[in-house]
This record gives C-alpha cells, structure tokens and sequence, in this order.
C-alpha cells in the first residue's frame, strides 16, 4: 500500500502541467541532440546546467532525465537513416539499420527502435520502483567506513568498463582525483593548489570543468572531420511491423531489455557497453545469424533496447546511493548539489516528490517519446542538413554565457576554455574523459568519508577491514581488478571493446 501512494506522489509531481512541460522539453531537446552526430547527452546536459538554476529542483531533473534517454531514441534515427550514430550508444545499431534503410525498409526499422525502447524504458522503470526503495534503506545503514568501500569499489569497476587501454582509464580516474582535491580542505579548511587564486578557494567550477572536456572537445573533435550527411531516406513509410517481423523481434526485445537493466547498474557501464553486449549476444545465439550485418531486424531490437534500459537503470545507484555509474549520472549530481541536494539514500525520505516525480516522469517521457518521434521523423530529417559550421559556433557562444551565468564569473570562462583544450588533447591521444570526470565527483565525497572512518577509528585504518561490509566490497574491488589484470582476460577486454 505504501508504494502505491508513494507512486499516486510521483503522477501528481509528474503530471503537474509545469514537470510535464519540462519532461517535454527533455525528450525533445533529447532526440535533436541524438540525432545531431557530435553533441551527445553529456554535453548537452553539461551546457543546460547553468539554465537549472532558476528552476524548481524536481523540474530540473526532469527535464535532464528526459535529455538522457530522449537522446537514446534520437540517436537510432541517425544510425539508422545515414549510417551515422548521433549517439554512441547507436552505432551499432547502425550496422543492420543502415541496411534495412537501404533495403527499402526504413519505417520496421525506426518502429522497431521506437517500441523496442518503449518497452525497455517501462521494465527499466518498473525495476527503478521496485529496487530503489530497498536499495536505499540498506544504504541509511552505510557508515564513513562502508561509503569509502563502495566509491573504491564504483571506481576501479569504472575503469575496468572503460573503453581502452586500462593503465589510460586508470590515469584518468586518478587526474580526475587530483582535481577534485583543488579547494579548502574539508576539516581544516587550509587551501590546496589554489596558487593563491581566490577564484579556486571553492574548488574547480563544476559546470565549467564538464562543459570544457565534454562540451568544446567534442565541439574541437568534430570541426577536425565533419561528415557529409547524405540522407539515405527522405520519405519514411510503412511504420506498422509485420507479424513475422513482429515475431523476431520478440526475444531480441526481452533479452536486450535483461541484459541492459543488468548493465545499467554497474559503474561505468550504461547504454553503450549495454547495446554492444545485446549486439555481441544475438549475433550469436540468433537463428538468424547469417543476416547479421546485412539487414537483420533483430540487430536493431537488441540494442536499441539495451540501450534505454542501461540509461535508466543507472538512475538506481545515482538515486539510492549517490554514486554515478557513468558521466551523465555524475552530472546529474552535479545539478542536485547545484539544487542544494544532498545526494544519497535520504532523497527517498526526505526528498519524495524529486525521487517518485522523476521515476514516474521517465515512463510518461517514453511515451511521449515514441508519440514524438516516428510521426516527426521528416523534421528530424531535415535537422540532419544543418551544417556544422553554422550549428558549432552557436553551440560554443551558448557554452560561453551558461559557463559565465553560474557564478557571474568570466574565470569561469577561462576555465572552461582550458579545460576544452585539455578535452580535446585527450580525445587525440586516445584517453576517454568519461572515467575524469566520475574521480572528479567522487574524488571530495571519496576524501571526506575516508578522513570521517579515520576519525572514528582514531585513526586505525583497520575500521575498513573490521566492517564486514567494508571489507566485502573492497575484497570485490580488489577481486575486480586482479581478474581484469590477468593477461587472458585483458586481451579478451581489448578485443571485445574493438570488434
């Protein structure tokens, strides 16, 4: 009874016209930035985060969520229409899409995507419900000791996850550390690298860090090889799926959904390790393997549902434990701290209408986004043609005034403008930022919980070992990375992250 009422608060939070304006304005703004190859949900989220502050902390959300998986449905468009993802996690939707376009069969395809995702997005929700609550009750037991475990744990899994060279992801979890050690010492209060900048008393800005790495060095990225978009498809017809369509798609649907709730979870995993693994795993248990790569439907189910069910069961740790699981996530704290949130296990009590209000605003964000995007997919057709050169040059001016905004401060600015340059460079050298930017967050939360344990113990560091907890997610971290370590299954990692 008592989840019944909590969910009859998340509809009347969800359904106020305000929050659905702004689950709205997600799922739209979502899809355009899904469909235009080289922005990306990260930096579209780390551009609007200067706008969430004049508004209410529940809309915000919304509205960020909505960006988040609006741009797992954009993305597929693209894929599918032009052979060009607008979103990582839809390349390899593009490798069967593509060839159903070409096939004449554009509208299965971009159906298939649409309700394979709506389907996903519902059981991804329907987990959302049912796991949060507990999860959160058995993180209020969680002490300074068990909290320090279990963001060891979430990093080492980050960079486990992470695409490429491990020791690459390894040192970027730990500049993203050393960055978050910038500011006044949280017990002391004595100031650390700030070279006597007061600017920098605070920390690093947040907001500029994020929109510089992941806002101007994809920006850079993309004016160094802009494509040419030759729109394969510029009628779509046929949206209805056939009953042998229908029929194969069925499994695919089912175990992309299983497979990215699963994915979703663990740090460092979300939509796009979830849509890889549901490529990797149809292709070969399918019946119809020999298609793959030349037109099979169920190349485009598997996916594209993975896809949106790892984007929404990342929600769970962010919301129970405060612990992002990829880049967007730790955006997504970033914008409640911004709120004055504390993120954790106390939003579900003290925090209600934020926690149900978004929940129940993802499945009426779905359902919005399948109504919005086959009946509109000539306008986002002809979104396709706007060039890069017209569209940058905006997106970086927009960049510019919402890093300025925050604190009315042109520092900020330069910061951004620095950090775009440092962006960019670890892009050419093939360093992925994402696992930056996850040390960066939890670098301070990560420090804090480690001195508060020490405290406690008088400084014994056996508080960490003494605590059963503790000691069982650090022996997991340790256990994780020693397993990833191993020759065999490094060489394993590095091939299934190439293919």
């Amino acid at each position: 009874m008592e989840l019944l009422g909590d969910l009859g608060l998340g509809f009347a939070t969800a359904l106020s016209p305000y929050n659905l304006l702004y689950c709205f304005i997600g799922v739209l703004l979502g899809t355009a930035v899904g469909v235009l190859p080289g922005l990306g949900p990260v930096a579209t989220i780390a551009m609007l985060l200067p706008i969430t502050f004049g508004l209410p902390p529940v809309s915000a959300l919304i509205m960020l969520a909505g960006i988040y998986y609006g741009a797992q449905y954009g993305g597929s468009t693209t894929a599918i229409l032009i052979n060009l993802p607008g979103e990582s996690s839809s390349v390899v939707t593009a490798i069967d899409g593509y060839q159903m376009a070409k096939q004449g069969r554009a509208g299965p395809a971009l159906a298939t995507a649409a309700l394979g995702s709506f389907f996903a997005g519902t059981v991804a929700t329907f987990l959302l419900v049912l796991a949060a609550p507990p999860l959160a009750e058995v993180a209020l037991k969680f002490g300074p000791a068990e909290y320090f475990s279990l963001m060891v744990l979430g990093l080492v899994a980050s960079v486990a996850l992470a695409s490429g060279s491990l020791l690459k992801a390894f040192t970027m979890i730990v500049l993203g550390l050393l960055l978050g050690l910038v500011g006044s010492d949280v017990e002391t209060g004595t100031q650390r690298f700030t070279f006597d900048m007061p600017e920098l008393a605070d920390g690093l800005n947040f907001v500029a860090l994020s929109m510089g790495v992941f806002g101007l060095g994809e920006i850079l990225r993309n004016l160094e090889h802009e494509h040419s978009r030759s729109v394969m498809v510029k009628h779509v017809s046929g949206l209805m799926l056939s009953k042998a369509d229908f029929k194969r798609i069925i499994g695919p649907v089912l175990r992309g959904t299983g497979l990215g709730s699963v994915l979703g979870i663990l740090p460092g995993g979300g939509a796009m390790l979830a849509s890889f693994a549901a490529y990797t795993m149809e292709k070969k248990i399918s019946p119809n393997r020999a298609q793959f790569g030349k037109g099979a439907i169920e190349g485009v189910a598997a996916p594209e549902s993975a896809n949106n069910a790892g984007a929404q069961t990342s929600f769970i740790p962010m919301l129970t434990l405060g612990i992002p699981s990829n880049p967007v996530m730790a955006l997504m704290i970033g914008a409640m701290i911004i709120q004055g949130i504390t993120p954790g296990p106390n939003v579900v009590t003290d925090e209600p209408e934020l926690f149900w209000g978004m929940i129940v605003s993802m499945w009426i964000g779905n359902l919005m986004l399948v109504l919005l995007n086959l009946p509109l997919i000539g306008l986002w057709v002809r979104m396709l043609t706007i060039p890069y050169h017209l569209l940058f040059p905006a997106i970086i001016a927009f960049c510019c005034i919402g890093a300025f905004s925050v604190n009315n401060s042109v520092f900020d600015v330069f910061i951004m403008a620095v950090f775009g340059v440092v962006g960019y460079t670890l892009i050419k050298l093939d360093f992925e930022p994402a696992p930056l930017l996850l040390g960066f967050v939890l670098g301070p939360m990560l420090e804090e919980n480690l001195r508060r344990a020490m405290l406690l113990s008088r400084g014994s560091p056996m508080v960490f070992i003494t605590h059963p907890l503790s000691l069982g997610l650090l022996l997991v971290a340790a256990a994780l990375l020693l397993i990833v370590v191993l020759p065999s299954v490094r060489s394993k990692r590095e091939e299934a992250f190439s293919e």
